[in-house]
C-alpha cells in the first residue's frame, strides 16, 4: 500500500475520524485510502475499510503507506515512530463521546511538537493537513528505543532496593 492508511485503534469507535477521511477520499479519488474502523458505526463509502487487522498486517500497512492517519493513542504513535513514518493525528474528544476523558488532548499538546508527529485541530484541519503532508511529508519522527535508558532503570532499582 502506498496511499493513506487510517486507524481508529482497537479500543473504541472513532466515527468522526473515519467520516473525515472517507470524505477526504471522495475528494481525492486517485489516492488509495484504507481505514481500519474498529467498532465504529460509520462504514466508509469512498475508502476501502476493514474492522480489524492482525498485528502483522497492521504493521505492514503502517510501514508501506505514504501517510499514516490515526487517533492520538500511544500505540499508533509508537507504530509510526518504529516504522519511521510521519503521522497525522486527530485527538478523541470526551465531549463527543469518543473517550472517557480528554487525555488525548494532553498527548497531542506534548507529542505534537516533535518532528514527524502532526496534530489536527478538527476534521477540517485534518483534511487540509492530509493533503499538505502527502505533498511533503517532511521528516520522519525521531526514533525511540523500545527500552528505558539504563541510567533511569538503575535509579529506579536503587530506589526500590534501598
Amino acid at each position: 500500500m502506498s496511499g493513506v492508511f487510517v486507524s481508529v485503534g482497537s479500543m473504541m469507535p472513532f466515527d468522526r475520524l473515519t467520516r473525515a477521511m472517507d470524505e477526504w477520499a471522495a475528494a481525492h479519488p486517485g489516492i488509495g485510502v484504507e481505514i481500519q474502523i474498529g467498532k465504529g458505526e460509520y462504514e466508509p463509502r469512498h475508502a476501502r475499510w476493514v474492522r480489524k487487522l492482525p498485528l502483522a498486517e497492521y504493521q505492514t500497512r503502517v510501514e508501506t503507506c505514504a501517510l499514516f492517519v490515526a487517533h492520538c493513542g500511544m500505540g499508533s504513535i509508537i507504530s509510526a515512530i518504529e516504522a519511521g513514518k510521519p503521522i497525522l493525528m486527530l485527538p478523541r474528544l470526551a465531549a463527543q463521546g469518543e473517550h472517557n476523558n480528554d487525555h488525548q488532548l494532553a498527548t497531542a499538546k506534548h507529542i505534537g511538537v516533535r518532528p514527524g508527529l502532526h496534530v489536527a485541530a478538527d476534521s477540517a484541519d485534518l483534511k487540509v493537513r492530509a493533503t499538505a503532508l502527502l505533498a511533503d511529508a517532511g521528516g520522519a519522527p525521531a526514533p525511540i528505543s523500545r527500552f528505558a535508558d539504563p541510567a533511569f532503570t538503575d535509579r529506579i532499582r536503587a530506589f526500590i532496593e534501598s
